[in-house]
């Protein structure tokens, strides 16, 4: 009896525990925008397509509107749909919204390292320092277009050799891309049939199409669920080792060589600082951001662009009369003679606006990476708690039917004005915005406009199946969008 009554009495206690904390919360998030009632454990899971989830939160907006809150699992996350929203807080509201939500999947990956998956001084600092350090070695000046130009004719030698049978050019592409950041990080750039360096980029490319796949999404809202079905994670987990073992040894290689007074690359610069914050307990400047900052760097610089490369030559193959407007266009401003440069661009808005349609219609990251607000903010008349979720729909931006004349259309007038001349639109967000913009945009920009200049310049693209029948939706979408695989042919101009 007297256990009896001590089963009941502990019955008691931890249910006014559970009410008590349970009130907390819900005074705590009393003021959230509104949202669909979420079940108990798995929250709106099951209003939420996994493969695409960015389409069914904007079907949500119809009826809770463009901030709404939505339980993915047990975790409250504000979702923001629609270009006037995203705006608002990324951009008018951009410290409150500049935080970095925890992701299951990278915080395991990175360890809490690095600069795209931290917050507070760690981020702060790492950021200042890696774009600081980008302008050091010339993004935006004339070294970089240099290392562009150079790796465009080693691109364009390889297409030579592809000409007259179908292939396809993923790792064509991303060998060139890569080289790029690998020249600014390590200082070298690789011979493309370097059979270690297209096995870092095979795993690349197999960790992104991995990270897209409901699983790690599944992942990252049960966390505990890598314990019960390891086998993704244990995937993504061995090929980000991979990188990060050959990452450490190129960090060896250079502590072997350094020369404080000449640094050399991205790796140089951040040893350096190491040695001047050695006797600062707290530095931010260790091997281990070392580490991480180089792997994401690395990552995000070969796969994003090369992705949008990708994409946009399997864009022109279904559209030919905007392929040979390019063709035009480049004979007209610098001929088949010179290499193009990057203040080309002014004189051509065809291609610039051919270009920017490409990154838009893409929709590379539909939902962005998940930010988190760094303070109590009240927004639009709700009240969001700090480390709040935010999910800005960045692909309810580049296709917000009140900013674009035709979104679901392939249209590169959405960049001409009524006088040709090239315009930008402030829904043009595929770097995102606000303090977490990409670091690498300007970088991407550059890289974008003078690969695809030359390629145009030299060759023309087709495919066996007919242009009208190209799928031009996405491979994967829950994280980033591909294209589905396909080979083209190249035909010499």
């Amino acid at each position: 009896m007297e256990l009896f009554g001590t089963v009941i009495l502990a019955a008691i206690v931890l249910g006014l525990l559970f009410f008590s904390l349970s009130k907390k919360g819900s005074i705590r998030y009393a003021k959230m925008p509104p949202g669909p009632t979420p079940l108990p454990v798995i929250g709106n899971l099951l209003q939420v397509d996994g493969g695409r989830p960015h389409l069914s939160f904007i079907k949500m907006s119809k009826t809770y509107g463009p901030v709404m809150t939505v339980h993915l699992g047990q975790q409250p996350a504000v979702v923001l749909v629609g270009f006037e929203a995203v705006y608002e807080a990324l951009v008018k509201n951009a410290d409150a919204f500049s935080g970095r939500a925890e992701i299951p999947i990278f915080t395991r990956v990175n360890e809490g390292y690095g600069v795209i998956f931290t917050n507070g001084e760690r981020w702060k600092q790492l950021r200042r320092f890696s774009l600081s350090t980008f302008r050091d070695f010339g993004m935006g000046k004339r070294s970089i277009e240099e290392w562009i130009q150079e790796e465009a004719r080693y691109l364009v030698e390889e297409f030579q050799k592809n000409i007259g049978h179908p292939f396809d050019p993923t790792f064509v592409l991303s060998r060139a891309v890569s080289n790029i950041i690998c020249c600014i990080i390590f200082g070298q750039r690789f011979e493309y049939h370097n059979d270690n360096f297209l096995h870092l980029l095979s795993l690349l490319n197999t960790n992104v199409r991995l990270l897209s796949s409901p699983f790690t999404q599944l992942f990252n809202v049960f966390p505990s669920l890598i314990k019960l079905m390891p086998g993704v994670y244990n995937m993504i987990w061995n090929n980000a080792n991979y990188v990060k073992q050959f990452i450490s040894e190129q960090i060896v290689k250079h502590k072997e060589t350094l020369m404080t007074d000449s640094p050399r690359d991205y790796i140089d610069n951040f040893l350096i600082r190491m040695k001047q914050e050695s006797a600062n307990p707290s530095t931010e400047f260790d091997v281990n951001n070392l580490l991480i900052n180089v792997s994401n760097f690395f990552t995000a610089g070969t796969e994003t662009t090369s992705t949008t490369l990708r994409y946009g030559l399997l864009i022109l193959i279904k559209y030919p009369h905007y392929q040979e407007k390019i063709h035009q266009e480049i004979d007209s401003v610098i001929g088949r003679e010179r290499l193009p440069f990057v203040e080309d661009r002014r004189n051509m808005p065809f291609t610039d606006a051919m270009i920017h349609e490409i990154q838009r219609f893409i929709d590379l990251l539909p939902l962005s990476i998940a930010h988190a607000t760094t303070r109590d903010i009240s927004f639009r008349g709700y009240n969001i708690p700090a480390k709040t979720v935010v999910l800005p729909v960045l692909h309810s931006v580049l296709f917000d039917k009140t900013q674009w004349e035709s979104p679901y259309t392939f249209n590169p007038r959405h960049f001409l004005d009524e006088n040709d001349q090239f315009k930008i639109n402030p829904a043009f967000m595929p770097f995102s915005a606000g303090k977490r913009i990409c670091a690498g945009e300007g970088l991407a920009r550059m890289e974008l406009f003078l690969f695809f200049v030359a390629l145009l310049q030299n060759f023309s693209f087709s495919s066996s199946e007919d242009p009208e029948k190209i799928d031009l939706s996405p491979h994967a979408s829950s994280f980033v969008n591909t294209p589905q695989a396909y080979k083209l042919y190249v035909h010499e101009r």
